[in-house]
């Protein structure tokens, strides 16, 4: 992932406690517990400073008319409603991914919309409160009769509201944390998640031939569960792997950079999963200490694909740290349609503050993907015929991924399980390795192939 805005570099902190079971904490939890609706306004035209300064070099010609059936026809039939829930807090701010699905069903209904209906998108934030958060998912249904869940990017949506949702036959999308978000039958997500992540990144650094993995990861409940996946991957491969924890945040860089160095040894290969500025101090005191070519590699998950990390590292570090990548870049990759994801953006993203980056791109990878299945609706839009097409859902071809993206009647759901690999370059991350699919000697990787099969990559390594 890219995260190029500081509310989205997620350091991970006190709200460790609160996450009920396995769960990867991504941030730091804020002592406020409201809780917010909102739906999407009418279809704007306003461009956004920020996300049009990060974009203005792709977009000085936006077109976004393609995002609709209609262009220029603005929808004024009845709102269809869809809900979602995700965690806004102090040190935990998703509201990019919402307001990306805003963005996309604005341009939607700026051209169309579904059948002549506008799509509006309520939105209700969460401070990782348990009761909170089921909450919420009543009031989507019984107040704001929402017939659809899309979005959650949150910590533990998807452990919490995994039975409500089957009780009433909600196939929810979205782009969570929790392991009920790949591993339960009504909810699959557009991202991989922290095992699937570190899966990839371990999955690189096996295949340059190291003597040894080290892979460490942040001191928070849910570590044995991500842990399980690199472990399976080094087991298969037959090389040793030690797994270790640190205390978040992270006060003493240069000793844990010494003991990790250490641990691997000079053909070793270090793999880290942690937000992006835990990462970056301990490259940072790598560097510091001269060890960054002391071991034969660096890996990172997901978290660690974003300019930010990449700016902060400097030159030093081109091309000798690799970092899993669930989606896209858009540093290097400029085709059709992830110029349309840019163009959004721009002209309908003024609330997106973190401009171009993973959260904005699985927003609008929801919003596309929900859209498609409304389309195929017959009115009335009720909760059995909206969930009905979203279980349908398959071969839904995007740039933004590497194989086509599928619902479906499933025990569990990884639709995402084929990735790139990206390095630093002068300040950007750029793509070292096309599309790939994660290894099988995951169990869970093992399982969900077993029941959906494997879709073959489409995406190319560069567009």
């Amino acid at each position: 992932m890219r995260i190029n805005h500081p509310a989205l570099r997620l350091r991970s902190g006190a709200a460790a406690a609160v996450l009920v079971g396995a769960v990867l904490v991504l941030a730091g939890c804020g002592s406020s517990s409201s809780t917010t609706s909102s739906a999407s306004a009418p279809a704007s035209s306003a461009t956004s400073s920020s996300a049009s300064a990060t974009t203005s070099a792709s977009t000085s010609s936006s077109n976004t008319s393609s995002c609709g059936k209609k262009p220029g026809v603005k929808a004024t039939g009845t709102p269809i409603p869809i809900g979602t829930i995700d965690t806004k807090q102090p040190g935990t701010d998703f509201s990019d991914g919402p307001n990306m699905i805003t963005a996309y069903y604005n341009c939607v209904n700026a051209n169309g919309g579904v059948n002549g209906h506008p799509v509006k998108l309520y939105v209700i934030y969460d401070q990782t409160q348990p009761a909170q958060i089921a909450a919420a998912a009543k009031q989507l249904i019984q107040t704001d009769h929402v017939v659809g869940i899309v979005g959650v990017f949150d910590l533990l949506e998807c452990t919490i509201d995994q039975s409500y949702w089957k009780q009433l036959g909600i196939y929810e999308m979205g782009a969570g944390i929790a392991p009920e978000c790949w591993s339960t039958p009504n909810s699959a997500a557009v991202n991989m998640g922290p095992r699937y992540s570190s899966d990839g990144a371990v999955q690189y650094g096996l295949s340059q031939h190291p003597s040894k993995i080290v892979f460490v990861q942040s001191n928070v409940p849910g570590t044995g569960y991500i842990a399980a996946g690199p472990a399976a991957l080094a087991a298969a491969a037959h090389v040793p792997i030690f797994e270790t924890t640190a205390n978040v945040p992270i006060t003493d860089a240069n000793s844990l950079a010494l003991s990790l160095v250490d641990k691997a040894g000079s053909n070793g290969w270090v793999v880290l999963n942690f937000t992006p500025p835990e990462a970056l101090v301990i490259l940072q005191a790598a560097q510091k200490l001269g060890l960054e070519d002391r071991v034969k590699g660096w890996g990172c998950s997901t978290p660690c694909n974003t300019d930010f990390l990449a700016k902060a590292l400097g030159p030093k570090w081109n091309h000798k740290l690799f970092v899993n990548a669930e989606l896209t870049s858009p540093d290097d990759h400029n085709g059709p349609e992830m110029q349309l994801y840019k163009n959004i953006l721009a002209q309908y993203g003024q609330n997106v503050a973190g401009g171009l980056g993973s959260f904005s791109e699985m927003g609008y990878l929801l919003g596309k993907f929900s859209v498609d299945a409304l389309d195929t609706v017959t009115p009335p839009y009720t909760i059995a015929n909206v969930n009905a097409a979203f279980k349908n859902i398959k071969d839904e071809n995007t740039e933004l991924i590497c194989q086509p993206w599928v619902y479906g009647n499933y025990p569990l759901h990884i639709p995402n399980n084929a990735d790139f690999t990206t390095t630093p370059d002068n300040g950007k991350m750029v793509t070292a390795q096309g599309c790939f699919d994660v290894s099988s000697a995951d169990p869970q990787i093992a399982a969900y192939r077993k029941a959906a099969g494997t879709a073959p990559s489409t995406n190319p390594p560069t567009q």
